[in-house]
């Protein structure tokens, strides 16, 4: 079943990725997306800092998203090959919505490590979010997420980029992946 939101358990425990390439419309309306967003922003915040932000990227911007992909990557790889220009053409455009969540720390008394932990927070609310609304989302990093180039287009130099979330409907069956198994990541500390 995706994304059983009978109970908060049991969507928790059901919650699912999604493959970006493999989502498809209708994604979530205009006040859907800001409900997922403003949810987002509900998390564990030591210090009242919102160490994060959200941009996001419509539909009618993605051509420029993916000229900025195509200029960011040339200039770091001076002789591209088709493919590597076509992955990022269509990873440009894929999905019904693109969200940018951006790790934004704050001159604090709290360490950044608090502060990055709530900007991880504020990203999986955001998926769990798109699952109870019926949705599904796929957060992904690589090399665009590390690229100052594409970092200068939303952030300042201080701030970092946690990778692209893309939000839509499955357009495939979606699978169970392996999950470790409770004792592999649960232990007991007995005090000895």
């Amino acid at each position: 079943m995706l994304n059983d939101r009978t109970s908060t358990l049991s969507l928790l425990t059901t919650r699912r990725s999604c493959r970006p390439r493999d989502l498809v419309e209708p994604g979530p309306s205009e006040a859907e997306l800001r409900q997922i967003l403003v949810v987002a922003s509900r998390v564990p915040d030591h210090g009242k800092l919102n160490p994060w932000r959200f941009v996001h990227i419509p539909r009618s911007a993605r051509a420029a998203f993916a000229a900025l992909l195509d200029e960011a990557y040339r200039a770091e790889n001076p002789n591209p090959g088709r493919l590597e220009l076509e992955a990022n053409e269509r990873f440009a455009h894929q999905a019904p919505e693109l969200i940018v969540p951006i790790f934004s720390p704050k001159e604090s008394k709290i360490p950044e490590w608090e502060q990055e932990l709530s900007c991880g927070a504020a990203c999986m609310n955001l998926i769990v979010a798109t699952a109870a609304l019926g949705y599904c989302a796929g957060w992904v990093t690589g090399w665009a997420t590390y690229s100052d180039r594409v970092r200068d287009a939303f952030a300042s130099p201080r701030e970092r980029l946690t990778g692209f979330v893309f939000i839509g409907t499955p357009g495939i069956a979606l699978e169970e992946r392996q999950r470790p198994a409770f004792d592999e990541v649960v232990s007991q500390w007995t005090g000895a």
